[in-house]
C-alpha cells in the first residue's frame, strides 16, 4: 500500500485491519519523521520510503535518522533512496556517480545493506541496487518491466515495483482518472519516458496524455479481481512484493477500493 503524502494516519487502522502488511511513503524527508510516526502508531506494520531524494538530504543526516528509527523499531523500516529527476533538481548532474557515493556513505555510516533499497529504473541503477543494497523499488512500471528487471537483478535481490490501480467497471472513467495522474508529471519527466521507450512504447503512445494502451498498462483498472490479476502478473514476472497505489474518483475515499482489493487478494 502506497501513500503519496505522510499525513494519512487515518488509514493505518484500515491497512492493518485488511491485512496489508507494508506502507510505502511516496517521498520522505531526511529526518524520517513521518516514517517514525507511522511506526510508533502500530506494532507490526513495515514502513518503507519510496524515495528519500539524495540531492535534497545529506547522506550522513539520513544515516543518523535511520539509526534512530531502527533503534526504536528494529527490523520494521526499509530505507528507499534515489536520484529524483533533472527537471526538478537544479544541481542534477552525474546522477549515477552521485548515487553510488551516497550509498557508500549510508553503508559506511551503519545503514545495513539489507535495510536499503534504490528507486531504480535503468539497468545501471538496477545493477547497483543488486550489488550494494537489498534491491530495487521501480515506479511507474508494467509486469513486462518487472520481468526484465528481475533478469538484471538476478534471483536474490528484492524487487518491489509500484503499480497504480483503480477499481472501476467504467473504462472511460478509469482512463480519464489514470491519464490525469500519469500525464502530469510523469510523461514530462525524462527518466520515466526513457524507461517507457525501452519497453517499446512509442512517441505516439507518450503524446497527448498517453495512449489508451499506455494508460491501461500503467493503471490497472476493472473489477477488484481484474486488478488483483494484474498485481499477480508482477509476482509471476519476478516481483517479491508489489506497492499498490490506489487511485479514486474525485470526492471518493480509498476505503472501499482497498476493502475490495483485500478480498480479491485473499488478505485477512
Amino acid at each position: 500500500m502506497r501513500f503519496e503524502a505522510a499525513s494519512h494516519l487515518w488509514g493505518l487502522i484500515l491497512v492493518l485491519g485488511l491485512g496489508f502488511g507494508a506502507l510505502w511513503l511516496g517521498s520522505a524527508h531526511g529526518d524520517l519523521a513521518a516514517a517514525e510516526e507511522f511506526l510508533a502508531t502500530t506494532t507490526t506494520l513495515i514502513v518503507a520510503t519510496g524515495i528519500v531524494n539524495m540531492w535534497q538530504y545529506e547522506a550522513h543526516e539520513v544515516a543518523a535518522s535511520f539509526r534512530r528509527v531502527e533503534e526504536r523499531f528494529p527490523g520494521r523500516f526499509l530505507l528507499g533512496v534515489g536520484a529524483g529527476h533533472p527537471e526538478v533538481i537544479q544541481q542534477y548532474g552525474k546522477p549515477y556517480d552521485t548515487l553510488a557515493r551516497y550509498v557508500d556513505i549510508l553503508l559506511g555510516d551503519g545503514v545495513p545493506a539489507g535495510s536499503l533499497v534504490l528507486a531504480a529504473l535503468g539497468p545501471k541503477v538496477l545493477r547497483l541496487a543488486a550489488e550494494r543494497t537489498a534491491g530495487a523499488h521501480p515506479y511507474l512500471v508494467t509486469p513486462d518491466y518487472t520481468g526484465q528487471a528481475r533478469k538484471i537483478l538476478g534471483p536474490g535481490p528484492l524487487l518491489a515495483p509500484e503499480q497504480k490501480v483503480l477499481v472501476s467497471l467504467d473504462p472511460g472513467q478509469a482512463r480519464a482518472i489514470g491519464r490525469s495522474r500519469v500525464e502530469q508529471p510523469y510523461l514530462g519527466l525524462a527518466n520515466y519516458t526513457a524507461n517507457l521507450r525501452r519497453l517499446g512504447w512509442t512517441d505516439a503512445d507518450l503524446s497527448g496524455g498517453g495512449s489508451d494502451a499506455l494508460i491501461d498498462a500503467l493503471v490497472a483498472h476493472g473489477s477488484a479481481a481484474q486488478v488483483a490479476a494484474r498485481l499477480t502478473e508482477h509476482l509471476s514476472a519476478g516481483a517479491d512484493h508489489v506497492s499498490i497505489q490506489l487511485l479514486t474518483p474525485p470526492g471518493a475515499g480509498p476505503d472501499e477500493g482497498y476493502r475490495e482489493l483485500a478480498g480479491a487478494l485473499g488478505l485477512s
